[in-house]
């Protein structure tokens, strides 16, 4: 019976060293009468230099997320920062340097019959071919096609080309004057025709006035201009601009009666003179 008790306060003191861990168990009494007992043996322990040399395992920690970089303010400026989408100083002095110049436009207005001569309306294009001499002058040569219209008035072609001289009062203001030719073509017209009628005469014939228009007109005279004219530089190749134009022209018309006088052999013809004056609005693009 005494050595049922000590082989159980043997196993409660293995149990107990067992939980401690680092401590080591004590020797266990040998029993009374029986042999000794040897001492349990120590658990095996990581050595001090290892456990003092193992860094700690850092705390985890919630993310952070610092807000983003604001960009510093821009300090202001009155001109702001150059655009391609707008012409810069450079471009537009480039327009008032010397050189060769293109444009082409289109141009309405009315053109007004003076002394009897039949009125129409305007609608065309305009071609003009120039040089940049310096920065106030221009030397400009312009046509114009335009078609002429109206019910009991001009039905045909008014065609004209006049040298400009061209002087630039600003950058984008300029004022010219141009003198040239000026011409217009009709075909059937509907128009009454002025007597005396084309199988009445041996010989050709010019009226004295424009009173009564002939039916048809077909002849060049003399034209001339005077325009004003507002310019914006697109770019350093781009211009376009609007212009106000007062025009005049004097007419020679020629009616070929299709007959010869009998001794000359000579084509027997109407002559009139047309004289008109007109204005015109005009827009166009440029090109240097």
């Amino acid at each position: 019976m005494t050595a049922v008790r000590a082989c159980a306060i043997v196993a409660g003191i293995a149990v107990a060293s067992s939980a401690r861990g680092d401590t080591p168990a004590a020797p266990a009494a040998a029993p009374p009468g029986g042999p000794p007992t040897a001492p349990a043996a120590a658990p095996p322990s990581d050595p001090p230099a290892a456990r003092s040399n193992t860094p700690a395992a850092p705390a985890p920690s919630a993310a952070r997320s610092d807000p983003p970089a604001l960009a510093p303010g821009k300090p202001s400026d009155d001109d702001g920062e150059p655009r391609l989408s707008l012409p810069t100083e450079a471009d537009r002095d480039a327009w008032q340097t010397s050189g060769f110049r293109l444009g082409l436009g289109l141009a309405y207005g009315r053109l007004a019959g003076l002394r009897g001569a039949p009125s129409g309306r305007l609608i065309g294009a305009t071609v003009r071919i120039g040089l940049r001499l310096d920065r106030s002058w221009s030397l400009v040569a312009s046509f114009q096609y335009a078609v002429a219209s109206q019910s009991g008035g001009l039905s045909g072609l008014r065609f004209a080309g006049t040298l400009d001289p061209t002087w630039h009062i600003t950058p984008s203001l300029s004022v010219a004057f141009g003198l040239g030719f000026g011409g217009i073509v009709e075909g059937s017209t509907g128009r009454m025709d002025a007597a005396p009628l084309p199988d009445t005469i041996d010989t050709s014939y010019t009226f004295p006035s424009a009173r009564t228009p002939i039916a048809s007109c077909s002849g060049v005279g003399v034209a001339g201009l005077a325009r004003l004219e507002w310019a914006y530089v697109l770019g350093p190749r781009s211009q376009t601009s609007v212009s106000l134009e007062a025009i005049g022209q004097w007419t020679g018309c020629v009616d070929d009666t299709n007959r010869v006088e009998p001794d000359t052999g000579t084509a027997i013809v109407r002559r009139q003179w047309w004289p008109h004056a007109g204005a015109t609005l005009g827009w166009s693009i440029a090109w240097r």
